[in-house]
Order: C-alpha cells, then sequence, then structure tokens
C-alpha cells in the first residue's frame, strides 16, 4: 500500500496539474519558422544590456520608470540581483538538451536545476522562494503544502538540524515531487487587483488538468504609479528559469503591463484573478 500512496501524488504533479501546452504552436519543441517568430514576437533588445549579469544589470528600465529600493533582507533584493547566464545561453533542460530559443525568452537564471524531472513551472516558483528564505536563513519559514493532504512539510523537519546546500536540494526535490500549481494556488493568498502587484508575486491556473506558474521577477514604476514587470519561468520538461520576452507590445519587451484583462505570455495565458503574493 505504501507504494501506491507515493505513486498517486507523483503522478499528479508531474501529469495533471504540471504545466501544459504554449499558446504558440511549436509542436514538440520544434523551431518557429523565423519569418513568423518576426511577425508575432519582438526580439526586446531595446532594453537589454548583454554585459549585465543580474538581472537588475541586464534590463535596462523604460524611461520614466523606477525600480524600487529593496533592503538587503527583502525578496525583492534577491530576485533583482538573480545571476544571469551570458546573454547568448540557451535554457537546458534537466537532462542537458537545448529548449528551442523561439524568441520565448531573452536571459537565463543561473541556477543548476538538478538532473531529474523535477524543476517546473511552480517548482521553480517554490525554489526562488526557498532559495531566498535560506539565503537569510529563515530556515523555519520553508515550507510548502502538499497535494496530498494540502498540509504544509517544512525543511527544519526534514534537514533535522543538517542545514548544509545537499540536504536543502534534497528536500526541495521532495517538495518538487509531491506540490505542484495546484496545491501552490490553493496555499497563496490572491491579490486583490493587479495594481497591487508586488515583486515575488506569482500568476498561477492550477489547471483542469494542467495548469501553469509564472513569477514576478522585477518591477517599476513611474511618476503616476503606473508599474510595469519583469516574468519569469520554468516549463515542461523541467527546465532553467527563463526572463519572457513579451510578444504583445513590442516597443515594452521584456517588461510587462499586466493592467490588462488578459496577461498573454508566449507559453501561457493567465488572467487577473490568477495573481497570488506570498505576503
Amino acid at each position: 500500500m505504501r507504494s501506491i500512496y507515493v505513486l498517486i501524488p507523483l503522478l499528479s504533479c508531474q501529469v495533471f496539474s504540471g504545466c501544459g501546452q504554449p499558446n504558440v504552436a511549436a509542436p514538440n519543441n520544434k523551431t518557429l519558422n523565423p519569418a513568423t517568430i518576426e511577425s508575432i514576437a519582438p526580439d526586446g533588445n531595446q532594453f537589454i544590456n548583454p554585459d549585465g549579469m543580474t538581472i537588475k544589470s541586464r534590463i535596462l528600465l523604460p524611461e520614466g520608470f523606477k525600480r524600487p529600493t529593496y533592503k538587503v533582507e527583502e525578496f525583492g533584493k534577491f530576485l533583482e540581483n538573480l545571476p544571469l547566464y551570458p546573454i547568448t545561453q540557451e535554457v537546458h533542460y534537466y537532462n542537458g538538451k537545448i529548449k528551442p530559443r523561439n524568441n520565448i525568452y531573452n536571459s537565463v537564471v543561473k541556477l543548476d536545476i538538478g538532473k531529474r524531472d523535477l524543476h517546473q513551472c511552480a517548482d521553480a516558483v517554490m525554489r526562488l522562494r526557498a532559495d531566498y528564505l535560506y539565503q537569510q536563513k529563515r530556515y523555519k519559514d520553508i515550507k510548502f503544502n502538499f497535494l496530498s493532504d494540502s498540509k504544509p512539510r517544512a525543511y527544519t523537519n526534514y534537514a533535522k538540524g543538517d542545514y548544509s546546500y545537499p540536504t536543502y536540494w534534497k528536500y526541495l526535490e521532495y517538495v518538487f515531487a509531491y506540490a505542484n500549481t495546484a496545491s501552490l494556488h490553493d496555499e497563496l493568498p490572491s491579490v486583490k487587483t493587479t495594481q497591487e502587484v508586488k515583486i515575488g508575486d506569482t500568476f498561477i491556473q492550477k489547471g483542469s488538468p494542467i495548469g501553469h506558474a509564472i513569477i514576478v521577477v522585477d518591477l517599476a514604476k513611474d511618476s503616476t504609479g503606473k508599474t510595469i514587470v519583469l516574468l519569469a519561468q520554468s516549463y515542461m520538461p523541467a527546465q532553467e528559469i527563463q526572463i519572457l520576452n513579451n510578444w504583445n507590445n513590442s516597443t515594452l519587451s521584456p517588461w510587462y503591463d499586466i493592467d490588462q484583462d488578459i496577461i498573454k505570455t508566449p507559453e501561457w495565458t493567465f488572467y487577473p484573478r490568477n495573481l497570488k503574493t506570498w505576503e
């Protein structure tokens, strides 16, 4: 009976409520025709500093916008300083294969994702939150609900005093296997309106049967209070975190104006009601 109990939640995570199919068809990860890409997806180069090696230093601001100033212990400080690979780096899957760029993303976050097909969409969101808390040594705050019973699994209970990185990563893969978009969606409180968005907030669809999750990794405002954001994701199969281009607005990409009825990213469509927060 134990083996059956373990198998069912794992299948639920990986199949029934994992990341789903893209908005723009690129069947089986085949490369889209370059002419087609040009017509539907801007490259966003106008706001890219190729020499920048963090989100904050690589993604430039549109005129009139400023980033908030974060304290060193805040989630925003952690996210805007996420390390990036060189600008030419492509996203790698967990097995070393390359995800065709297809102008979906402009930059790849420099974080190891392990060798198992676990670091998918909601997993990447949970991982960034956990990495931030781990960096701050807020070990007691690292916990995530499992799909099977909606109860949290705490890092401190798992680690039993061993807070080394190898043990921490084993805990994360444990979470990745048994939590997913559905459990994270139900765990996090909703944001009333996109005008209240904060860095670190997450768009999540729990899926029927599949869903997706992306995270706000940077944010800027102008003098009127208008907010724009950068969005990042992992996907299926497990892959490195990528900073998304904005196919809807070539003059703003890769920044997004999410004060819209529909928030359409290259591989998923979200709605204001899908916005969740950690706080």
